[in-house]
């Protein structure tokens, strides 16, 4: 087990050793799969707790049942998942009246991870709680938890997976199911907060069951009948109905576990359903997919960029089809047979394609009509390599580097559809993979250096009370060497201060104006000392105070770099240079030339996106100009502006940043102008700086990052856009919709919604600036936790 595992996993308080899940039940929707049991005595019917970690199958349809109870669609009590909202809700009737309907506020609708799930009645006092991932959450209540027996703990059939008698099947996994009768109790009873990645882990209960309670781990696979063995000590065992132990594509006693337990069992990788597809369904926990002509699929997890990787896709049909398995480097639903960034095995007559390049390659298949197609991808050498039926058809290609890969599923040609069932190793493989290559699961992706984004970047709310000085902000883990500040609920500034510059009423810059540094702050109020774990603001001579006033809210995002600065003569002119290389950020401080120059930023890799900014400006131009790397070289954005990217020589000389510098051209670099530049590089698992194509649909683009989002600061490039500000402090819950505006001083709003995942982002708005059809939108995003151990959100 890797150090990292070990430190996630590091496990239950007072108790010691290290907790891991081993398996997972696969429920397949399609199969009616579910588990049943009738107590043989009644136990305690108004006080109970149900603990279970759920990863999502299926997210369309009405609603599918988690656990439930009745005797008849009158009177009966059910935990269920909305999956047309996906909410999670608790509903109960007893003779026909409603005694509890209860739903979350959040939105779970995250494919790719693991939530942890507590449902806590006591009826006596009227009380019902929800946690999701040790958060209790906020309800929304249509008819309140009344005092009566809801039927949970009665002598009547109850039902994991299902509805009452029969139907709406769940369909995902489930593991680590544990049922308390008699006690209503929170979520720390199942799980903790790691100390070193601030994730909810589970922990081993040891608490009493109560009569009919029960603790399900899934552990025994030896036949369907031990599956559903009670290990709480009370026997209280269940029944396996339509779930198989045989080997194949039915398989259901699954290696995917919410922990890094080892390189077999971990978060794994599955088709994932809100990559918006053409014509194809997911089901059977994700791992099936039935396309139609133009389908495609895609997993959740593109092949890392170092390692031996293996995966098999089985295909199925009764009549020909044209299908093409292999990699792509653009995750979309546009499909072609010669595309530059597709490299794969064509089934008719057994070709390949290397990007726009089609040649004979291996046998052709369909044949038996059932054939596996396994792909071995060595992101080392970048040689890919096909399989069929176990088969090796040699090297296909040795793919471009500087790519994330994803496998994918296409269905080109032919009338009808036809089906694929997708393998990670969550369930044994056909044939042996190659030797040296894994299974692509959390557990074998590459460690991050960063376990805990909040390290590095966090985000601070505050009510503004009027006291000056005031210490608004004192808790974070470091030194805030940037703080960008802005009011919540009224029309005030953007506030920029920084280490290499220093606090005061002379300090100030604001993202959203072309002032020069220190006009507002004396008058407005001001960070007046950058400490050690937060800040401390001051009033200016003015009644307003854009910091701490009274009856007002505030954010402040919050960067570490490495505190004031050093001397750096990398460039052509010697710059101030705080530079954290860990969370590739710093800020630089220089003094322009009037010419074309060079930069020295400290970060030993070349930024992402660079944002400067005249500090005392005397040149045509004194707004905040912005590269970044998805628009290259020759063009800029400016923060201050809605405008659309503009090409231009004289910003970035038309040279890319490298290792050591930045190259600026006559504008950034003014005549005895003072400059600040903020800089940023990708740090796997902690920040990204990428592009994304609007698609115009409620049904978003999803973008991978490879961590859960904290932040997200999005702009549309092809035309004039705000720079819309999102963060997971704001909005606690998905959808996130809280949003300020960089080049705008406008209070907060509801923006345009999305998604925040384990593994990134997805568009929940039609059209609008983040998602008009064919737009193109950048974004800079750091990091909570990088997906390795991240849960759904």
């Amino acid at each position: 087990m890797s150090v990292l595992g070990n430190n996630i996993l590091a496990g239950a308080s007072g108790q010691g050793g290290v907790y891991t899940i081993d398996r997972s039940l696969r429920f397949r929707s399609s199969a009616s799969a579910y588990l049943n049991r009738t107590p043989a005595s009644a136990g305690n019917r108004k006080t109970w707790t149900w603990s279970g970690w759920v990863k999502f199958g299926s997210l369309t349809g009405t609603y599918t049942r988690l656990f439930s109870t009745g005797t008849s669609a009158n009177n009966r009590t059910e935990i269920l998942f909305i999956t047309n909202t996906n909410q999670i809700r608790f509903f109960s009737t007893v003779t026909g009246t409603s005694r509890g309907l209860i739903d979350t506020a959040a939105y779970l609708r995250d494919p790719s991870a693991w939530y942890h799930l507590v449902v806590s009645l006591d009826a006596s006092s009227t009380t019902l709680t929800m946690y999701i991932n040790g958060v209790q959450q906020t309800l929304t209540t249509s008819t309140a938890i009344a005092n009566v027996d809801h039927m949970v703990n009665a002598t009547n059939t109850h039902s994991i997976g299902r509805y009452w008698g029969a139907g709406n099947h769940f369909d995902g996994y489930m593991t680590e199911i544990n049922f308390v009768d008699g006690q209503a109790l929170d979520a720390s009873s199942f799980g903790e907060y790691n100390s070193d990645t601030g994730v909810w882990q589970p922990i081993k209960y040891v608490g009493t069951y109560g009569t009919n309670g029960f603790y399900l781990n899934f552990s025994d696979n030896s036949t369907t009948t031990t599956l559903g063995y009670d290990t709480s000590g009370n026997g209280n065992n269940w029944t396996a109905n339509n779930i198989s132990v045989t080997s194949g594509a039915t398989y259901d006693s699954m290696t995917d576990v919410p922990t890094l337990t080892d390189d077999d069992a971990a978060n794994y990788a599955t088709l994932n359903p809100i990559n918006p597809l053409s014509n194809g369904t997911e089901v059977d926990g994700n791992l099936k997919t039935t396309l139609g002509v133009n389908g495609i699929g895609y997993p959740t997890i593109p092949f890392p960029t170092s390692g031996k990787w293996y995966a098999e896709i089985t295909c199925t049909a009764t009549t020909t089809y044209g299908i093409a398995i292999g990699l792509t480097s653009t995750p979309t639903a546009s499909l072609g047979t010669v595309d530059s960034n597709f490299y794969g095995y064509y089934n008719a007559n057994g070709n390949k394609y290397v990007a726009t390049v089609i040649s004979s390659y291996g046998s052709s298949w369909f044949g038996a009509r059932t054939d596996v197609i396994g792909v071995a991808f060595d992101a080392d050498t970048r040689e890919l390599t096909m399989y069929l039926n176990g088969a090796s058809q040699g090297v296909l290609a040795t793919l471009p580097s500087g790519r994330e890969w994803f496998l994918t599923g296409q269905h080109w040609s032919g009338t009808g559809s036809h089906i694929q069932y997708w393998n990670f190793g969550q369930r044994p493989f056909a044939y042996t993979p190659p030797t040296g290559f894994k299974s692509l699961n959390t557990y074998n992706l590459p460690d991050s250096t960063i376990v805990d984004g909040s390290q590095y970047f966090d985000v601070r709310t505050w009510s503004g009370d009027s006291v000056t000085p005031k210490a608004v902000v004192t808790d974070l883990g470091f030194q805030p060497d940037l703080i960008w500040a802005k009011t919540r609920s009224t029309t005030y500034d953007h506030m920029l201060f920084d280490s290499v510059r220093g606090a005061g009423s002379t300090k100030d810059l604001s993202s959203n104006t072309t002032s020069a540094e220190g006009t507002s702050g004396a008058s407005y109020g001001y960070v007046s000392s950058i400490d050690s774990a937060g800040f401390t603001v001051t009033k200016g001579s003015l009644a307003t105070n854009v910091l701490n006033q009274s009856g007002q809210t505030f954010a402040a995002w919050n960067w570490k770099a490495n505190g004031s600065g050093v001397s750096n003569t990398d460039g052509s002119i010697t710059s101030t240079v705080s530079a954290n290389t860990t969370a590739g950020f710093s800020i630089v401080t220089y003094t322009g030339t009037g010419s074309a120059a060079t930069v020295g930023h400290g970060l030993g890799v070349a930024p992402s996106m660079i944002i400067v900014k005249p500090r005392t400006p005397t040149s045509t131009s004194d707004n905040w100009e912005v590269y970044h790397a998805s628009l290259g070289n020759t063009q800029f954005l400016t923060l201050n502006t809605s405008a659309a990217a503009v090409t231009a020589s004289n910003r970035w000389n038309n040279t890319t940043p490298t290792s050591s510098v930045f190259t600026i051209g006559t504008i950034p670099s003014s005549s005895a102008d003072n400059y600040v530049a903020y800089l940023f590089a990708d740090v796997e698992g902690y920040s990204k700086f990428g592009s994304y194509t609007g698609n115009g649909s409620t049904d978003g683009p999803f973008v991978y990052t490879g961590f859960r989002p904290a932040f997200v600061l999005f702009k549309r490039t092809d035309s004039t856009s705000d720079w819309h500000l999102y963060d997971t402090t704001r909005s606690t819950y998905n959808v996130i919709a809280a949003a300020l505006y960089a080049d705008i001083s406008n209070a907060e709003n509801s923006g345009q919604p999305f998604d925040i995942l384990s593994n990134g982002f997805k568009l929940r708005v039609a059209g609008g600036e983040l998602n008009t059809s064919s737009a193109t939108i950048i974004y800079m995003a750091f990091a909570e936790n990088p997906f390795k151990n991240s849960l759904a959100r």
